[in-house]
């Protein structure tokens, strides 16, 4: 979690200046490619509503022309499939500011039995805050993705089976 697509340094959830709340995805396109993800971004995304703040603006925060260029592909095709205009924007990265330690898994860090137990395994807070553990985790604490998922995936974060049941 932090903060993109404005031009003046040092952005704080206090003080956004120009800049929008927003997650930075680190990928290996080996693995997955810009298509792919943009697909899962339109797929958990409600790209009709109108933009209510810069805060929480709906963008698509692009690093390359190529990244644009998908970028920009996929937006029509949401719109065509949707068949209305779509409030998402695509627009340039810039600099990646991350949030303050307290805004970092926001949600999971009201989950006293599990977040205690990521704090042992990642004793680092940037490492926690990367790690794929914790991002699924922070989903399904805010009332993310779906109940086979969660049986899936639940066994392979590393909770114990007492901070587990939280999330079943």
């Amino acid at each position: 979690m932090g903060y993109a697509g404005g031009h003046q340094e040092g952005p704080t959830y206090e003080d956004l200046l120009d800049h929008s709340e927003a997650i930075e995805v680190a990928y290996d396109p080996a693995r997955i490619s810009f298509d792919e993800l943009l697909a899962e971004f339109w797929d958990g995304h409600a790209p009709a509503e109108t933009m209510w703040s810069r805060q929480y603006r709906s963008a698509i925060f692009v690093s390359n022309p190529e990244e644009r260029a998908a970028a920009e592909r996929s937006l029509a095709r949401a719109e065509r499939r949707l068949g209305h205009v779509v409030h998402t924007r695509v627009e340039d990265q810039g600099t990646f500011w991350q949030a303050e330690d307290y805004h970092q898994k926001y949600r999971l860090r009201r989950e006293g039995d599990a977040w205690r137990e990521l704090q042992a395994a990642y004793p680092d807070l940037d490492d926690l805050v990367r790690s794929t553990a914790a991002a699924r985790l922070n989903a399904w604490a805010s009332g993310l993705g779906d109940a086979k998922q969660r049986a899936r995936e639940l066994p392979l974060v590393g909770l114990s089976g007492e901070a587990q049941r939280r999330f079943r």
